[in-house]
């Protein structure tokens, strides 16, 4: 076997380094297949990746495209607060009650942001828009109440035609 060239990265994703070597098999005038071997180590040595698969050499590309997707998701997934990158608002995710829900209407009609409500919540805005609709606020015009559906209009609630 003629190996006609080779290249060798050694790449730091987290604590963990990982080798990664290809290797280009003649095929007439151009590469016909690759060889990729790619092995990593933990903090102490361990062992965490090891493979050396054998690809046609049309598919570099994408399999470095791959690997470079592969070890950014791991970095991600082991680095601990790397997913996040803001923290959550103290009270997102509890309960309404209706003394809440009383004030997030007042504080509506009166002409507050959605933004002003989220910081006096502790929620974030995209909880006080969602909320909105349940207090019979619209959240697309502030500092109004949604029109009463058609099923619950009554004579008088009804536009009049021009």
């Amino acid at each position: 076997m003629n190996i006609i060239e080779e290249h060798r990265s050694k790449v730091r994703a987290g604590e963990n380094s990982y080798s990664i070597e290809v290797t280009a098999l003649p095929g007439g005038d151009e590469p016909d297949r690759l060889i990729v071997s790619v092995s990593g180590a933990g903090p102490q040595g361990e062992s965490v990746a090891d493979g050396q698969p054998e690809v046609a050499s049309t598919a570099a590309a994408a399999l470095g495209s791959v690997l470079s997707e592969t070890l950014r998701h791991h970095v991600a997934i082991t680095e601990p607060g790397a997913r996040r990158t803001r923290a959550r608002p103290a009270s997102q995710g509890r309960p309404w009650n209706p003394d809440l829900d009383g004030e997030l209407e007042r504080r509506w009609v009166e002409g507050q942001s959605v933004e002003e409500i989220a910081v006096h919540f502790e929620r974030s805005p995209g909880g006080i828009r969602a909320r909105l609709p349940r207090v019979g606020c619209d959240p697309e015009r502030p500092g109004e109440y949604l029109p009463a559906p058609p099923s619950q209009r009554t004579e008088g609630d009804v536009p009049e035609e021009p």
